[in-house]
């Protein structure tokens, strides 16, 4: 996992700023689960049954339900967390990272942060668009933290 990556230095609009730590965030979560047999990615490990992997798909599915599901209103199957017996590194970051980049295409397609979502997640009511991105950084910058321990436990390896 060559290099270290630091926040990005945004001088640009509230938008365009939650897009770049947001995707800073994303290739954070990328890069500590790439590289590795698909055996180490999968195995779990701490208590709660944890993996690398396991995080990545996570991750794909709050994309998928937050962007196309809910703000989107798109007809989507929204995944499920579970890996199942087929799931490889690269299918598995491949499905995240398809996922983004609609995500993003979404953002990008939006002129206004504070439009709410044609229909709501998880939440009691349809959230806006700014509240999807502080969400979304929210969620992956807790998981990527998760990654950063998991991939050290693995072989040592620290950095962003």
């Amino acid at each position: 996992m060559p290099g270290d990556h630091h926040t990005p230095w945004t001088l640009a609009g509230e938008k365009e700023t939650l897009v770049d730590f947001l995707d800073y965030l994303r290739g954070a979560v990328i890069r500590k689960a790439s590289g590795m047999p698909a055996a180490t990615v999968r195995r779990p490990m701490v208590g709660s049954g944890t993996s690398l992997l396991g995080l990545v798909k996570h991750l794909t599915r709050v994309e998928i339900a937050w962007f196309q599901y809910a703000f989107a209103g798109a007809d989507v199957q929204v995944p499920g967390d579970d890996l199942a017996d087929d799931d490889d590194p690269q299918s598995v970051i491949g499905g995240y990272q398809a996922a983004v980049t609609v995500s993003n295409r979404i953002v990008a397609e939006s002129s206004d942060l504070s439009q709410p979502a044609e229909r709501r997640a998880v939440a009691p009511e349809p959230m806006s668009l700014r509240w999807i991105l502080v969400h979304m950084i929210e969620e992956t910058a807790r998981h990527a933290g998760h990654a950063d321990i998991l991939r050290e436990q693995i072989d040592g390896s620290v950095g962003r």
